[in-house]
């Protein structure tokens, strides 16, 4: 399952058992390791770690400090830090050598960033999205919800426009392309 979430119990046996007893009652999944190894956390790609020692090299960690443990919370605890973190990343979108953050609406590439406005940001989903060449008409009603087929030249300006700034940015005249069908990113 590509989207499997773990949570990884370090140092921590009892919590590990109790939790493992209840695992059919969660989303995700349950696994115990003793040492914090780099590569065998580097293989779980959605995970968070619960631990009873701080490790400020570990970023998806719950620290448990306070003792006895209220289980009903700590599994609320939990679901939450894991919908926080698919959010997250849904919220993050690679696009070739260029990462869009759609919560902030930065496109960045080496530490480069360039500011999207709303609609901007929408193109480049849509155009992503898109398997073929999209047409104007496509992106008229799917971005800007236009209901008829307007005679408008507001998709051709903003694409020009949305051009414009990636290359005076990311010197990349070719992110977007026009093909006869419509418009394709290039990445």
């Amino acid at each position: 399952m590509p989207d499997q979430q773990t949570l990884i119990i370090h140092k921590f046996e009892i919590l590990f058992n109790i939790l493992n007893e209840l695992k059919k009652f969660f989303s995700f999944e349950v696994k115990s390791i003793n040492t914090l190894k780099n590569k065998e956390i580097n293989k779980e790609k959605n995970f968070l770690i619960i631990s009873g020692e701080k490790n400020s090299n570990i970023t998806n960690q719950i620290y448990i400090k306070k003792y006895p443990i209220d289980i009903i919370k700590l599994v609320e605890i939990i679901n939450i830090s894991f919908l926080k973190k698919k959010f997250n990343q849904q919220n993050n979108i690679n696009i070739g050598k260029y990462n869009i953050n759609l919560n902030s609406r930065i496109m960045h590439r080496n530490n480069i960033n360039l500011s999207l406005t709303e609609k901007e940001a929408k193109v480049i989903v849509f155009l992503k999205k898109s398997k073929k060449p999209a047409s104007i008409i496509a992106l008229q009603k799917k971005v800007w919800d236009h209901k008829s087929n307007l005679e408008t030249h507001t998709v051709e300006t903003h694409i020009y426009r949305l051009r414009k700034k990636i290359e005076k940015k990311f010197n990349d005249k070719k992110f977007i392309v026009s093909h006869k069908n419509g418009y394709k990113l290039n990445a």
